[in-house]
């Protein structure tokens, strides 16, 4: 009861975020579509939401009323409360007048059709909170309970957004366990280290999202956070994370942390990473490999290659801490 009493909240929190961020002026656009100006975190919340709609009516054809919740909540708590609102803060501060817009009309877009989407299984604080919003031109609608419902959009379904966005939100979930594993509150050194040239672009366009996302560890005024290309060395006196076969992230530490405590903090990790690469690699090359569909297969070879990057990763940081020991 605790935990659906907090998420009434940040719904009703989410609601009021939005109307605040709205000018008195703000006229929705005629339907739910895009603007042209949309940021990749835009096109990644639009494509949770017509992902979620078409989930769950499927579920709700089939009666799968847990599946249909689950989704629900999922769009609300992980994609729309704890992602997209607090990233769209920068753009709305920091960006042009257009990207300013464009996130408006996404932030209503998002909301309404969560709102709505919701409504089946939380239909009072839905209609209360549904009122409140401005109307589309043309709506007349008197009561969410007569308003369409949200279905699958064509033209909002982009995966390779999702893929590219996902990359920043890994990236900036390591920087803040990073911190946090080394008590650093505020003011950190960051490198974000990419393998590829796709990603090292993507990331590079992205910094502002990825600051924002971070929160804390990059606050203050000392804070930094360096981009790193495939052919860039990897930076001294660091604790590296690996994020994926991608992307590392590196904490500057010397001078901040005991040398003896982390290297035996990085061997103990080195271990866990080495281990599991060996597991990985015996359902690669085990005997029922064959019989695996291929998408299983694919799931098992990138999570190979993820390990096999936290093992490289883990041996680089524990080298240099051996030669932070020396100088």
């Amino acid at each position: 009861m605790h935990g659906y009493r907090k998420f009434c909240n940040k719904i009703y929190q989410a609601t009021k975020y939005v109307l605040g961020k709205l000018p008195a002026d703000f006229t929705p656009l005629p339907a739910a579509s895009l603007t042209g100006h949309e940021s990749l975190s835009e096109l990644w919340i639009l494509h949770k939401l017509t992902t979620a709609a078409a989930e769950i009516n499927t579920a709700l054809a089939s009666r799968e009323f847990s599946q249909a919740t689950s989704a629900s909540y999922q769009y609300w708590y992980t994609n729309l409360c704890d992602v997209y609102i607090e990233n769209s803060k920068t753009i709305i501060t920091t960006g042009t007048l257009a990207e300013a817009a464009s996130a408006q009309q996404t932030l209503y877009t998002a909301l309404e059709g969560g709102l709505t989407m919701i409504h089946p299984f939380m239909p009072f604080l839905t209609e209360e909170l549904w009122q409140r919003l401005p109307r589309r031109p043309g709506d007349k609608c008197p009561s969410i309970v007569k308003a369409a419902y949200p279905i699958y959009n064509k033209a909002m379904d982009d995966p390779a957004a999702e893929s590219a966005y996902e990359l920043i939100l890994a990236v900036s979930k390591a920087i803040r366990s990073l911190a946090a594993d080394y008590d650093i509150k505020d003011s950190a050194n960051i490198y974000i280290h990419l393998f590829d040239h796709p990603p090292f672009s993507i990331c590079q366009a992205q910094l502002p999202s990825i600051r924002s996302l971070a929160g804390k560890p990059l606050t203050g005024p000392a804070a930094s956070a360096t981009i790193l290309g495939p052919h860039d060395p990897k930076p001294a006196g660091c604790v590296a994370q690996s994020v994926s076969s991608l992307a590392a992230v590196y904490l500057l530490v010397k001078g901040r942390v005991d040398i003896e405590a982390e290297i035996t903090k990085a061997q103990s990790k080195l271990g866990k990473a080495s281990a599991l690469v060996e597991k990985q690699r015996k359902i690669v090359e085990g005997e029922g490999w064959g019989k695996m569909r291929e998408e299983a297969r694919e799931s098992e070879r990138r999570r190979l290659g993820d390990a096999e990057s936290e093992v490289r990763v883990l041996e680089g940081s524990v080298a240099q801490f051996e030669r932070l020991k020396v100088e």
